[in-house]
């Protein structure tokens, strides 16, 4: 009964290009707070690394478009100090087995900052509190080029602070 209800509360923010993500991921960044996950889910290419890079980037300030933020898909955890908060670049594509996820360290993480989780389903039980992203490719042309939206799903406290999100600005 809670998901569906929460599900009614699920925004859709159109990403027709590159700086939509860019725009969604710096308004996202001054939502999250210590303790925050956020569930990036979707295929593959679908646009997850890019929001996170840009939340990543937004949050930590004006030097953070200089900042590097590689996929880690190789490296499976990345952390960026803000100058208020640590976040957590998780990806869990490697990964088979829940139990080898918990090896990683993620709670320490997401007691310490913010964890940024692609490929959350890998961990099998999600926290009750979490935005889950859904990225999703609309259109795929030629003439249109990639176009992406984001299914934006609130759990718990996220509820009320996706609230304050205008089209990708807050």
């Amino acid at each position: 009964m809670v998901d569906e209800i929460e599900n009614e509360l699920t925004r859709i923010v159109p990403l027709p290009d590159e700086a939509a993500t860019r725009a969604l991921g710096a308004a996202l960044s001054l939502l999250v707070r210590p303790g925050d996950f956020l569930a990036l889910k979707g295929d593959l290419g679908a646009g997850k690394t890019a929001l996170a890079r840009a939340l990543i980037q937004a949050r930590l300030g004006p030097d953070g478009e200089d900042e590097e933020v590689p996929s880690p898909t190789f490296t499976l955890v990345q952390s960026y100090e803000a100058p208020d908060l640590l976040l957590t670049h998780v990806d869990l594509y490697r990964i088979d087995q829940p139990e080898d996820a918990r090896e990683l360290g993620l709670a320490d993480a997401l007691d310490e900052g913010v964890l940024l989780v692609e490929w959350p389903e890998k961990l099998g039980t999600l926290p009750a509190d979490r935005l889950d992203i859904e990225l999703v490719l609309v259109s795929d042309s030629a003439a249109q080029g990639a176009s992406r939206e984001a299914r934006l799903t609130p759990h718990g406290s996220w509820a009320p602070r996706l609230a304050g999100l205008q089209d990708g600005r807050s």
